[in-house]
């Protein structure tokens, strides 16, 4: 079983290159944090805050690849923890189909911050971090 997260706040620290995104469960009390590079976390922070770039970043560019190929970003799902990494899929929808697609957890919640995907984490791995 799947459940619903939020970003629920970003450390920011200039003095290292490992930064820090904590994931809150939506209607409990659980909570997590994963370790994600310095780039990762400044571009979480930059579109969670909607700070425009002049030219696509990243995150940007596969938002767009995906929204021009009519389809959505439907869900984020975390679905495994091994030897202390994480690991992520896309969900996108095109065509009344279903794409699964491998990701890092920080590109994944950079890319669905700005479109208020949803984002899951199975009970699983929400069992082996809490």
């Amino acid at each position: 079983m799947d459940v619903r997260m939020d970003l629920a706040r970003i450390i920011i620290r200039d003095d290292d290159d490992q930064q820090i995104i904590v994931l809150a469960e939506r209607d409990g009390e659980r909570q997590f944090s994963i370790v994600v590079g310095l780039y990762e976390g400044w571009a979480i922070r930059r579109r969670v805050n909607g700070v425009e770039s002049p030219r696509p970043m990243t995150h940007d560019l596969l938002a767009n690849i995906i929204e021009d190929l009519d389809a959505e970003l439907e869900k984020i799902v975390i679905h495994d923890l091994r030897e202390h990494t994480f690991f992520a899929k896309l969900v996108i929808r095109r065509n009344g189909s279903l794409i699964e697609v491998d990701a890092r957890p920080s590109d994944a919640i950079a890319l669905g911050v700005t479109s208020d995907t949803p984002l899951y984490v199975s009970e699983s791995v929400l069992q082996d971090v809490c």
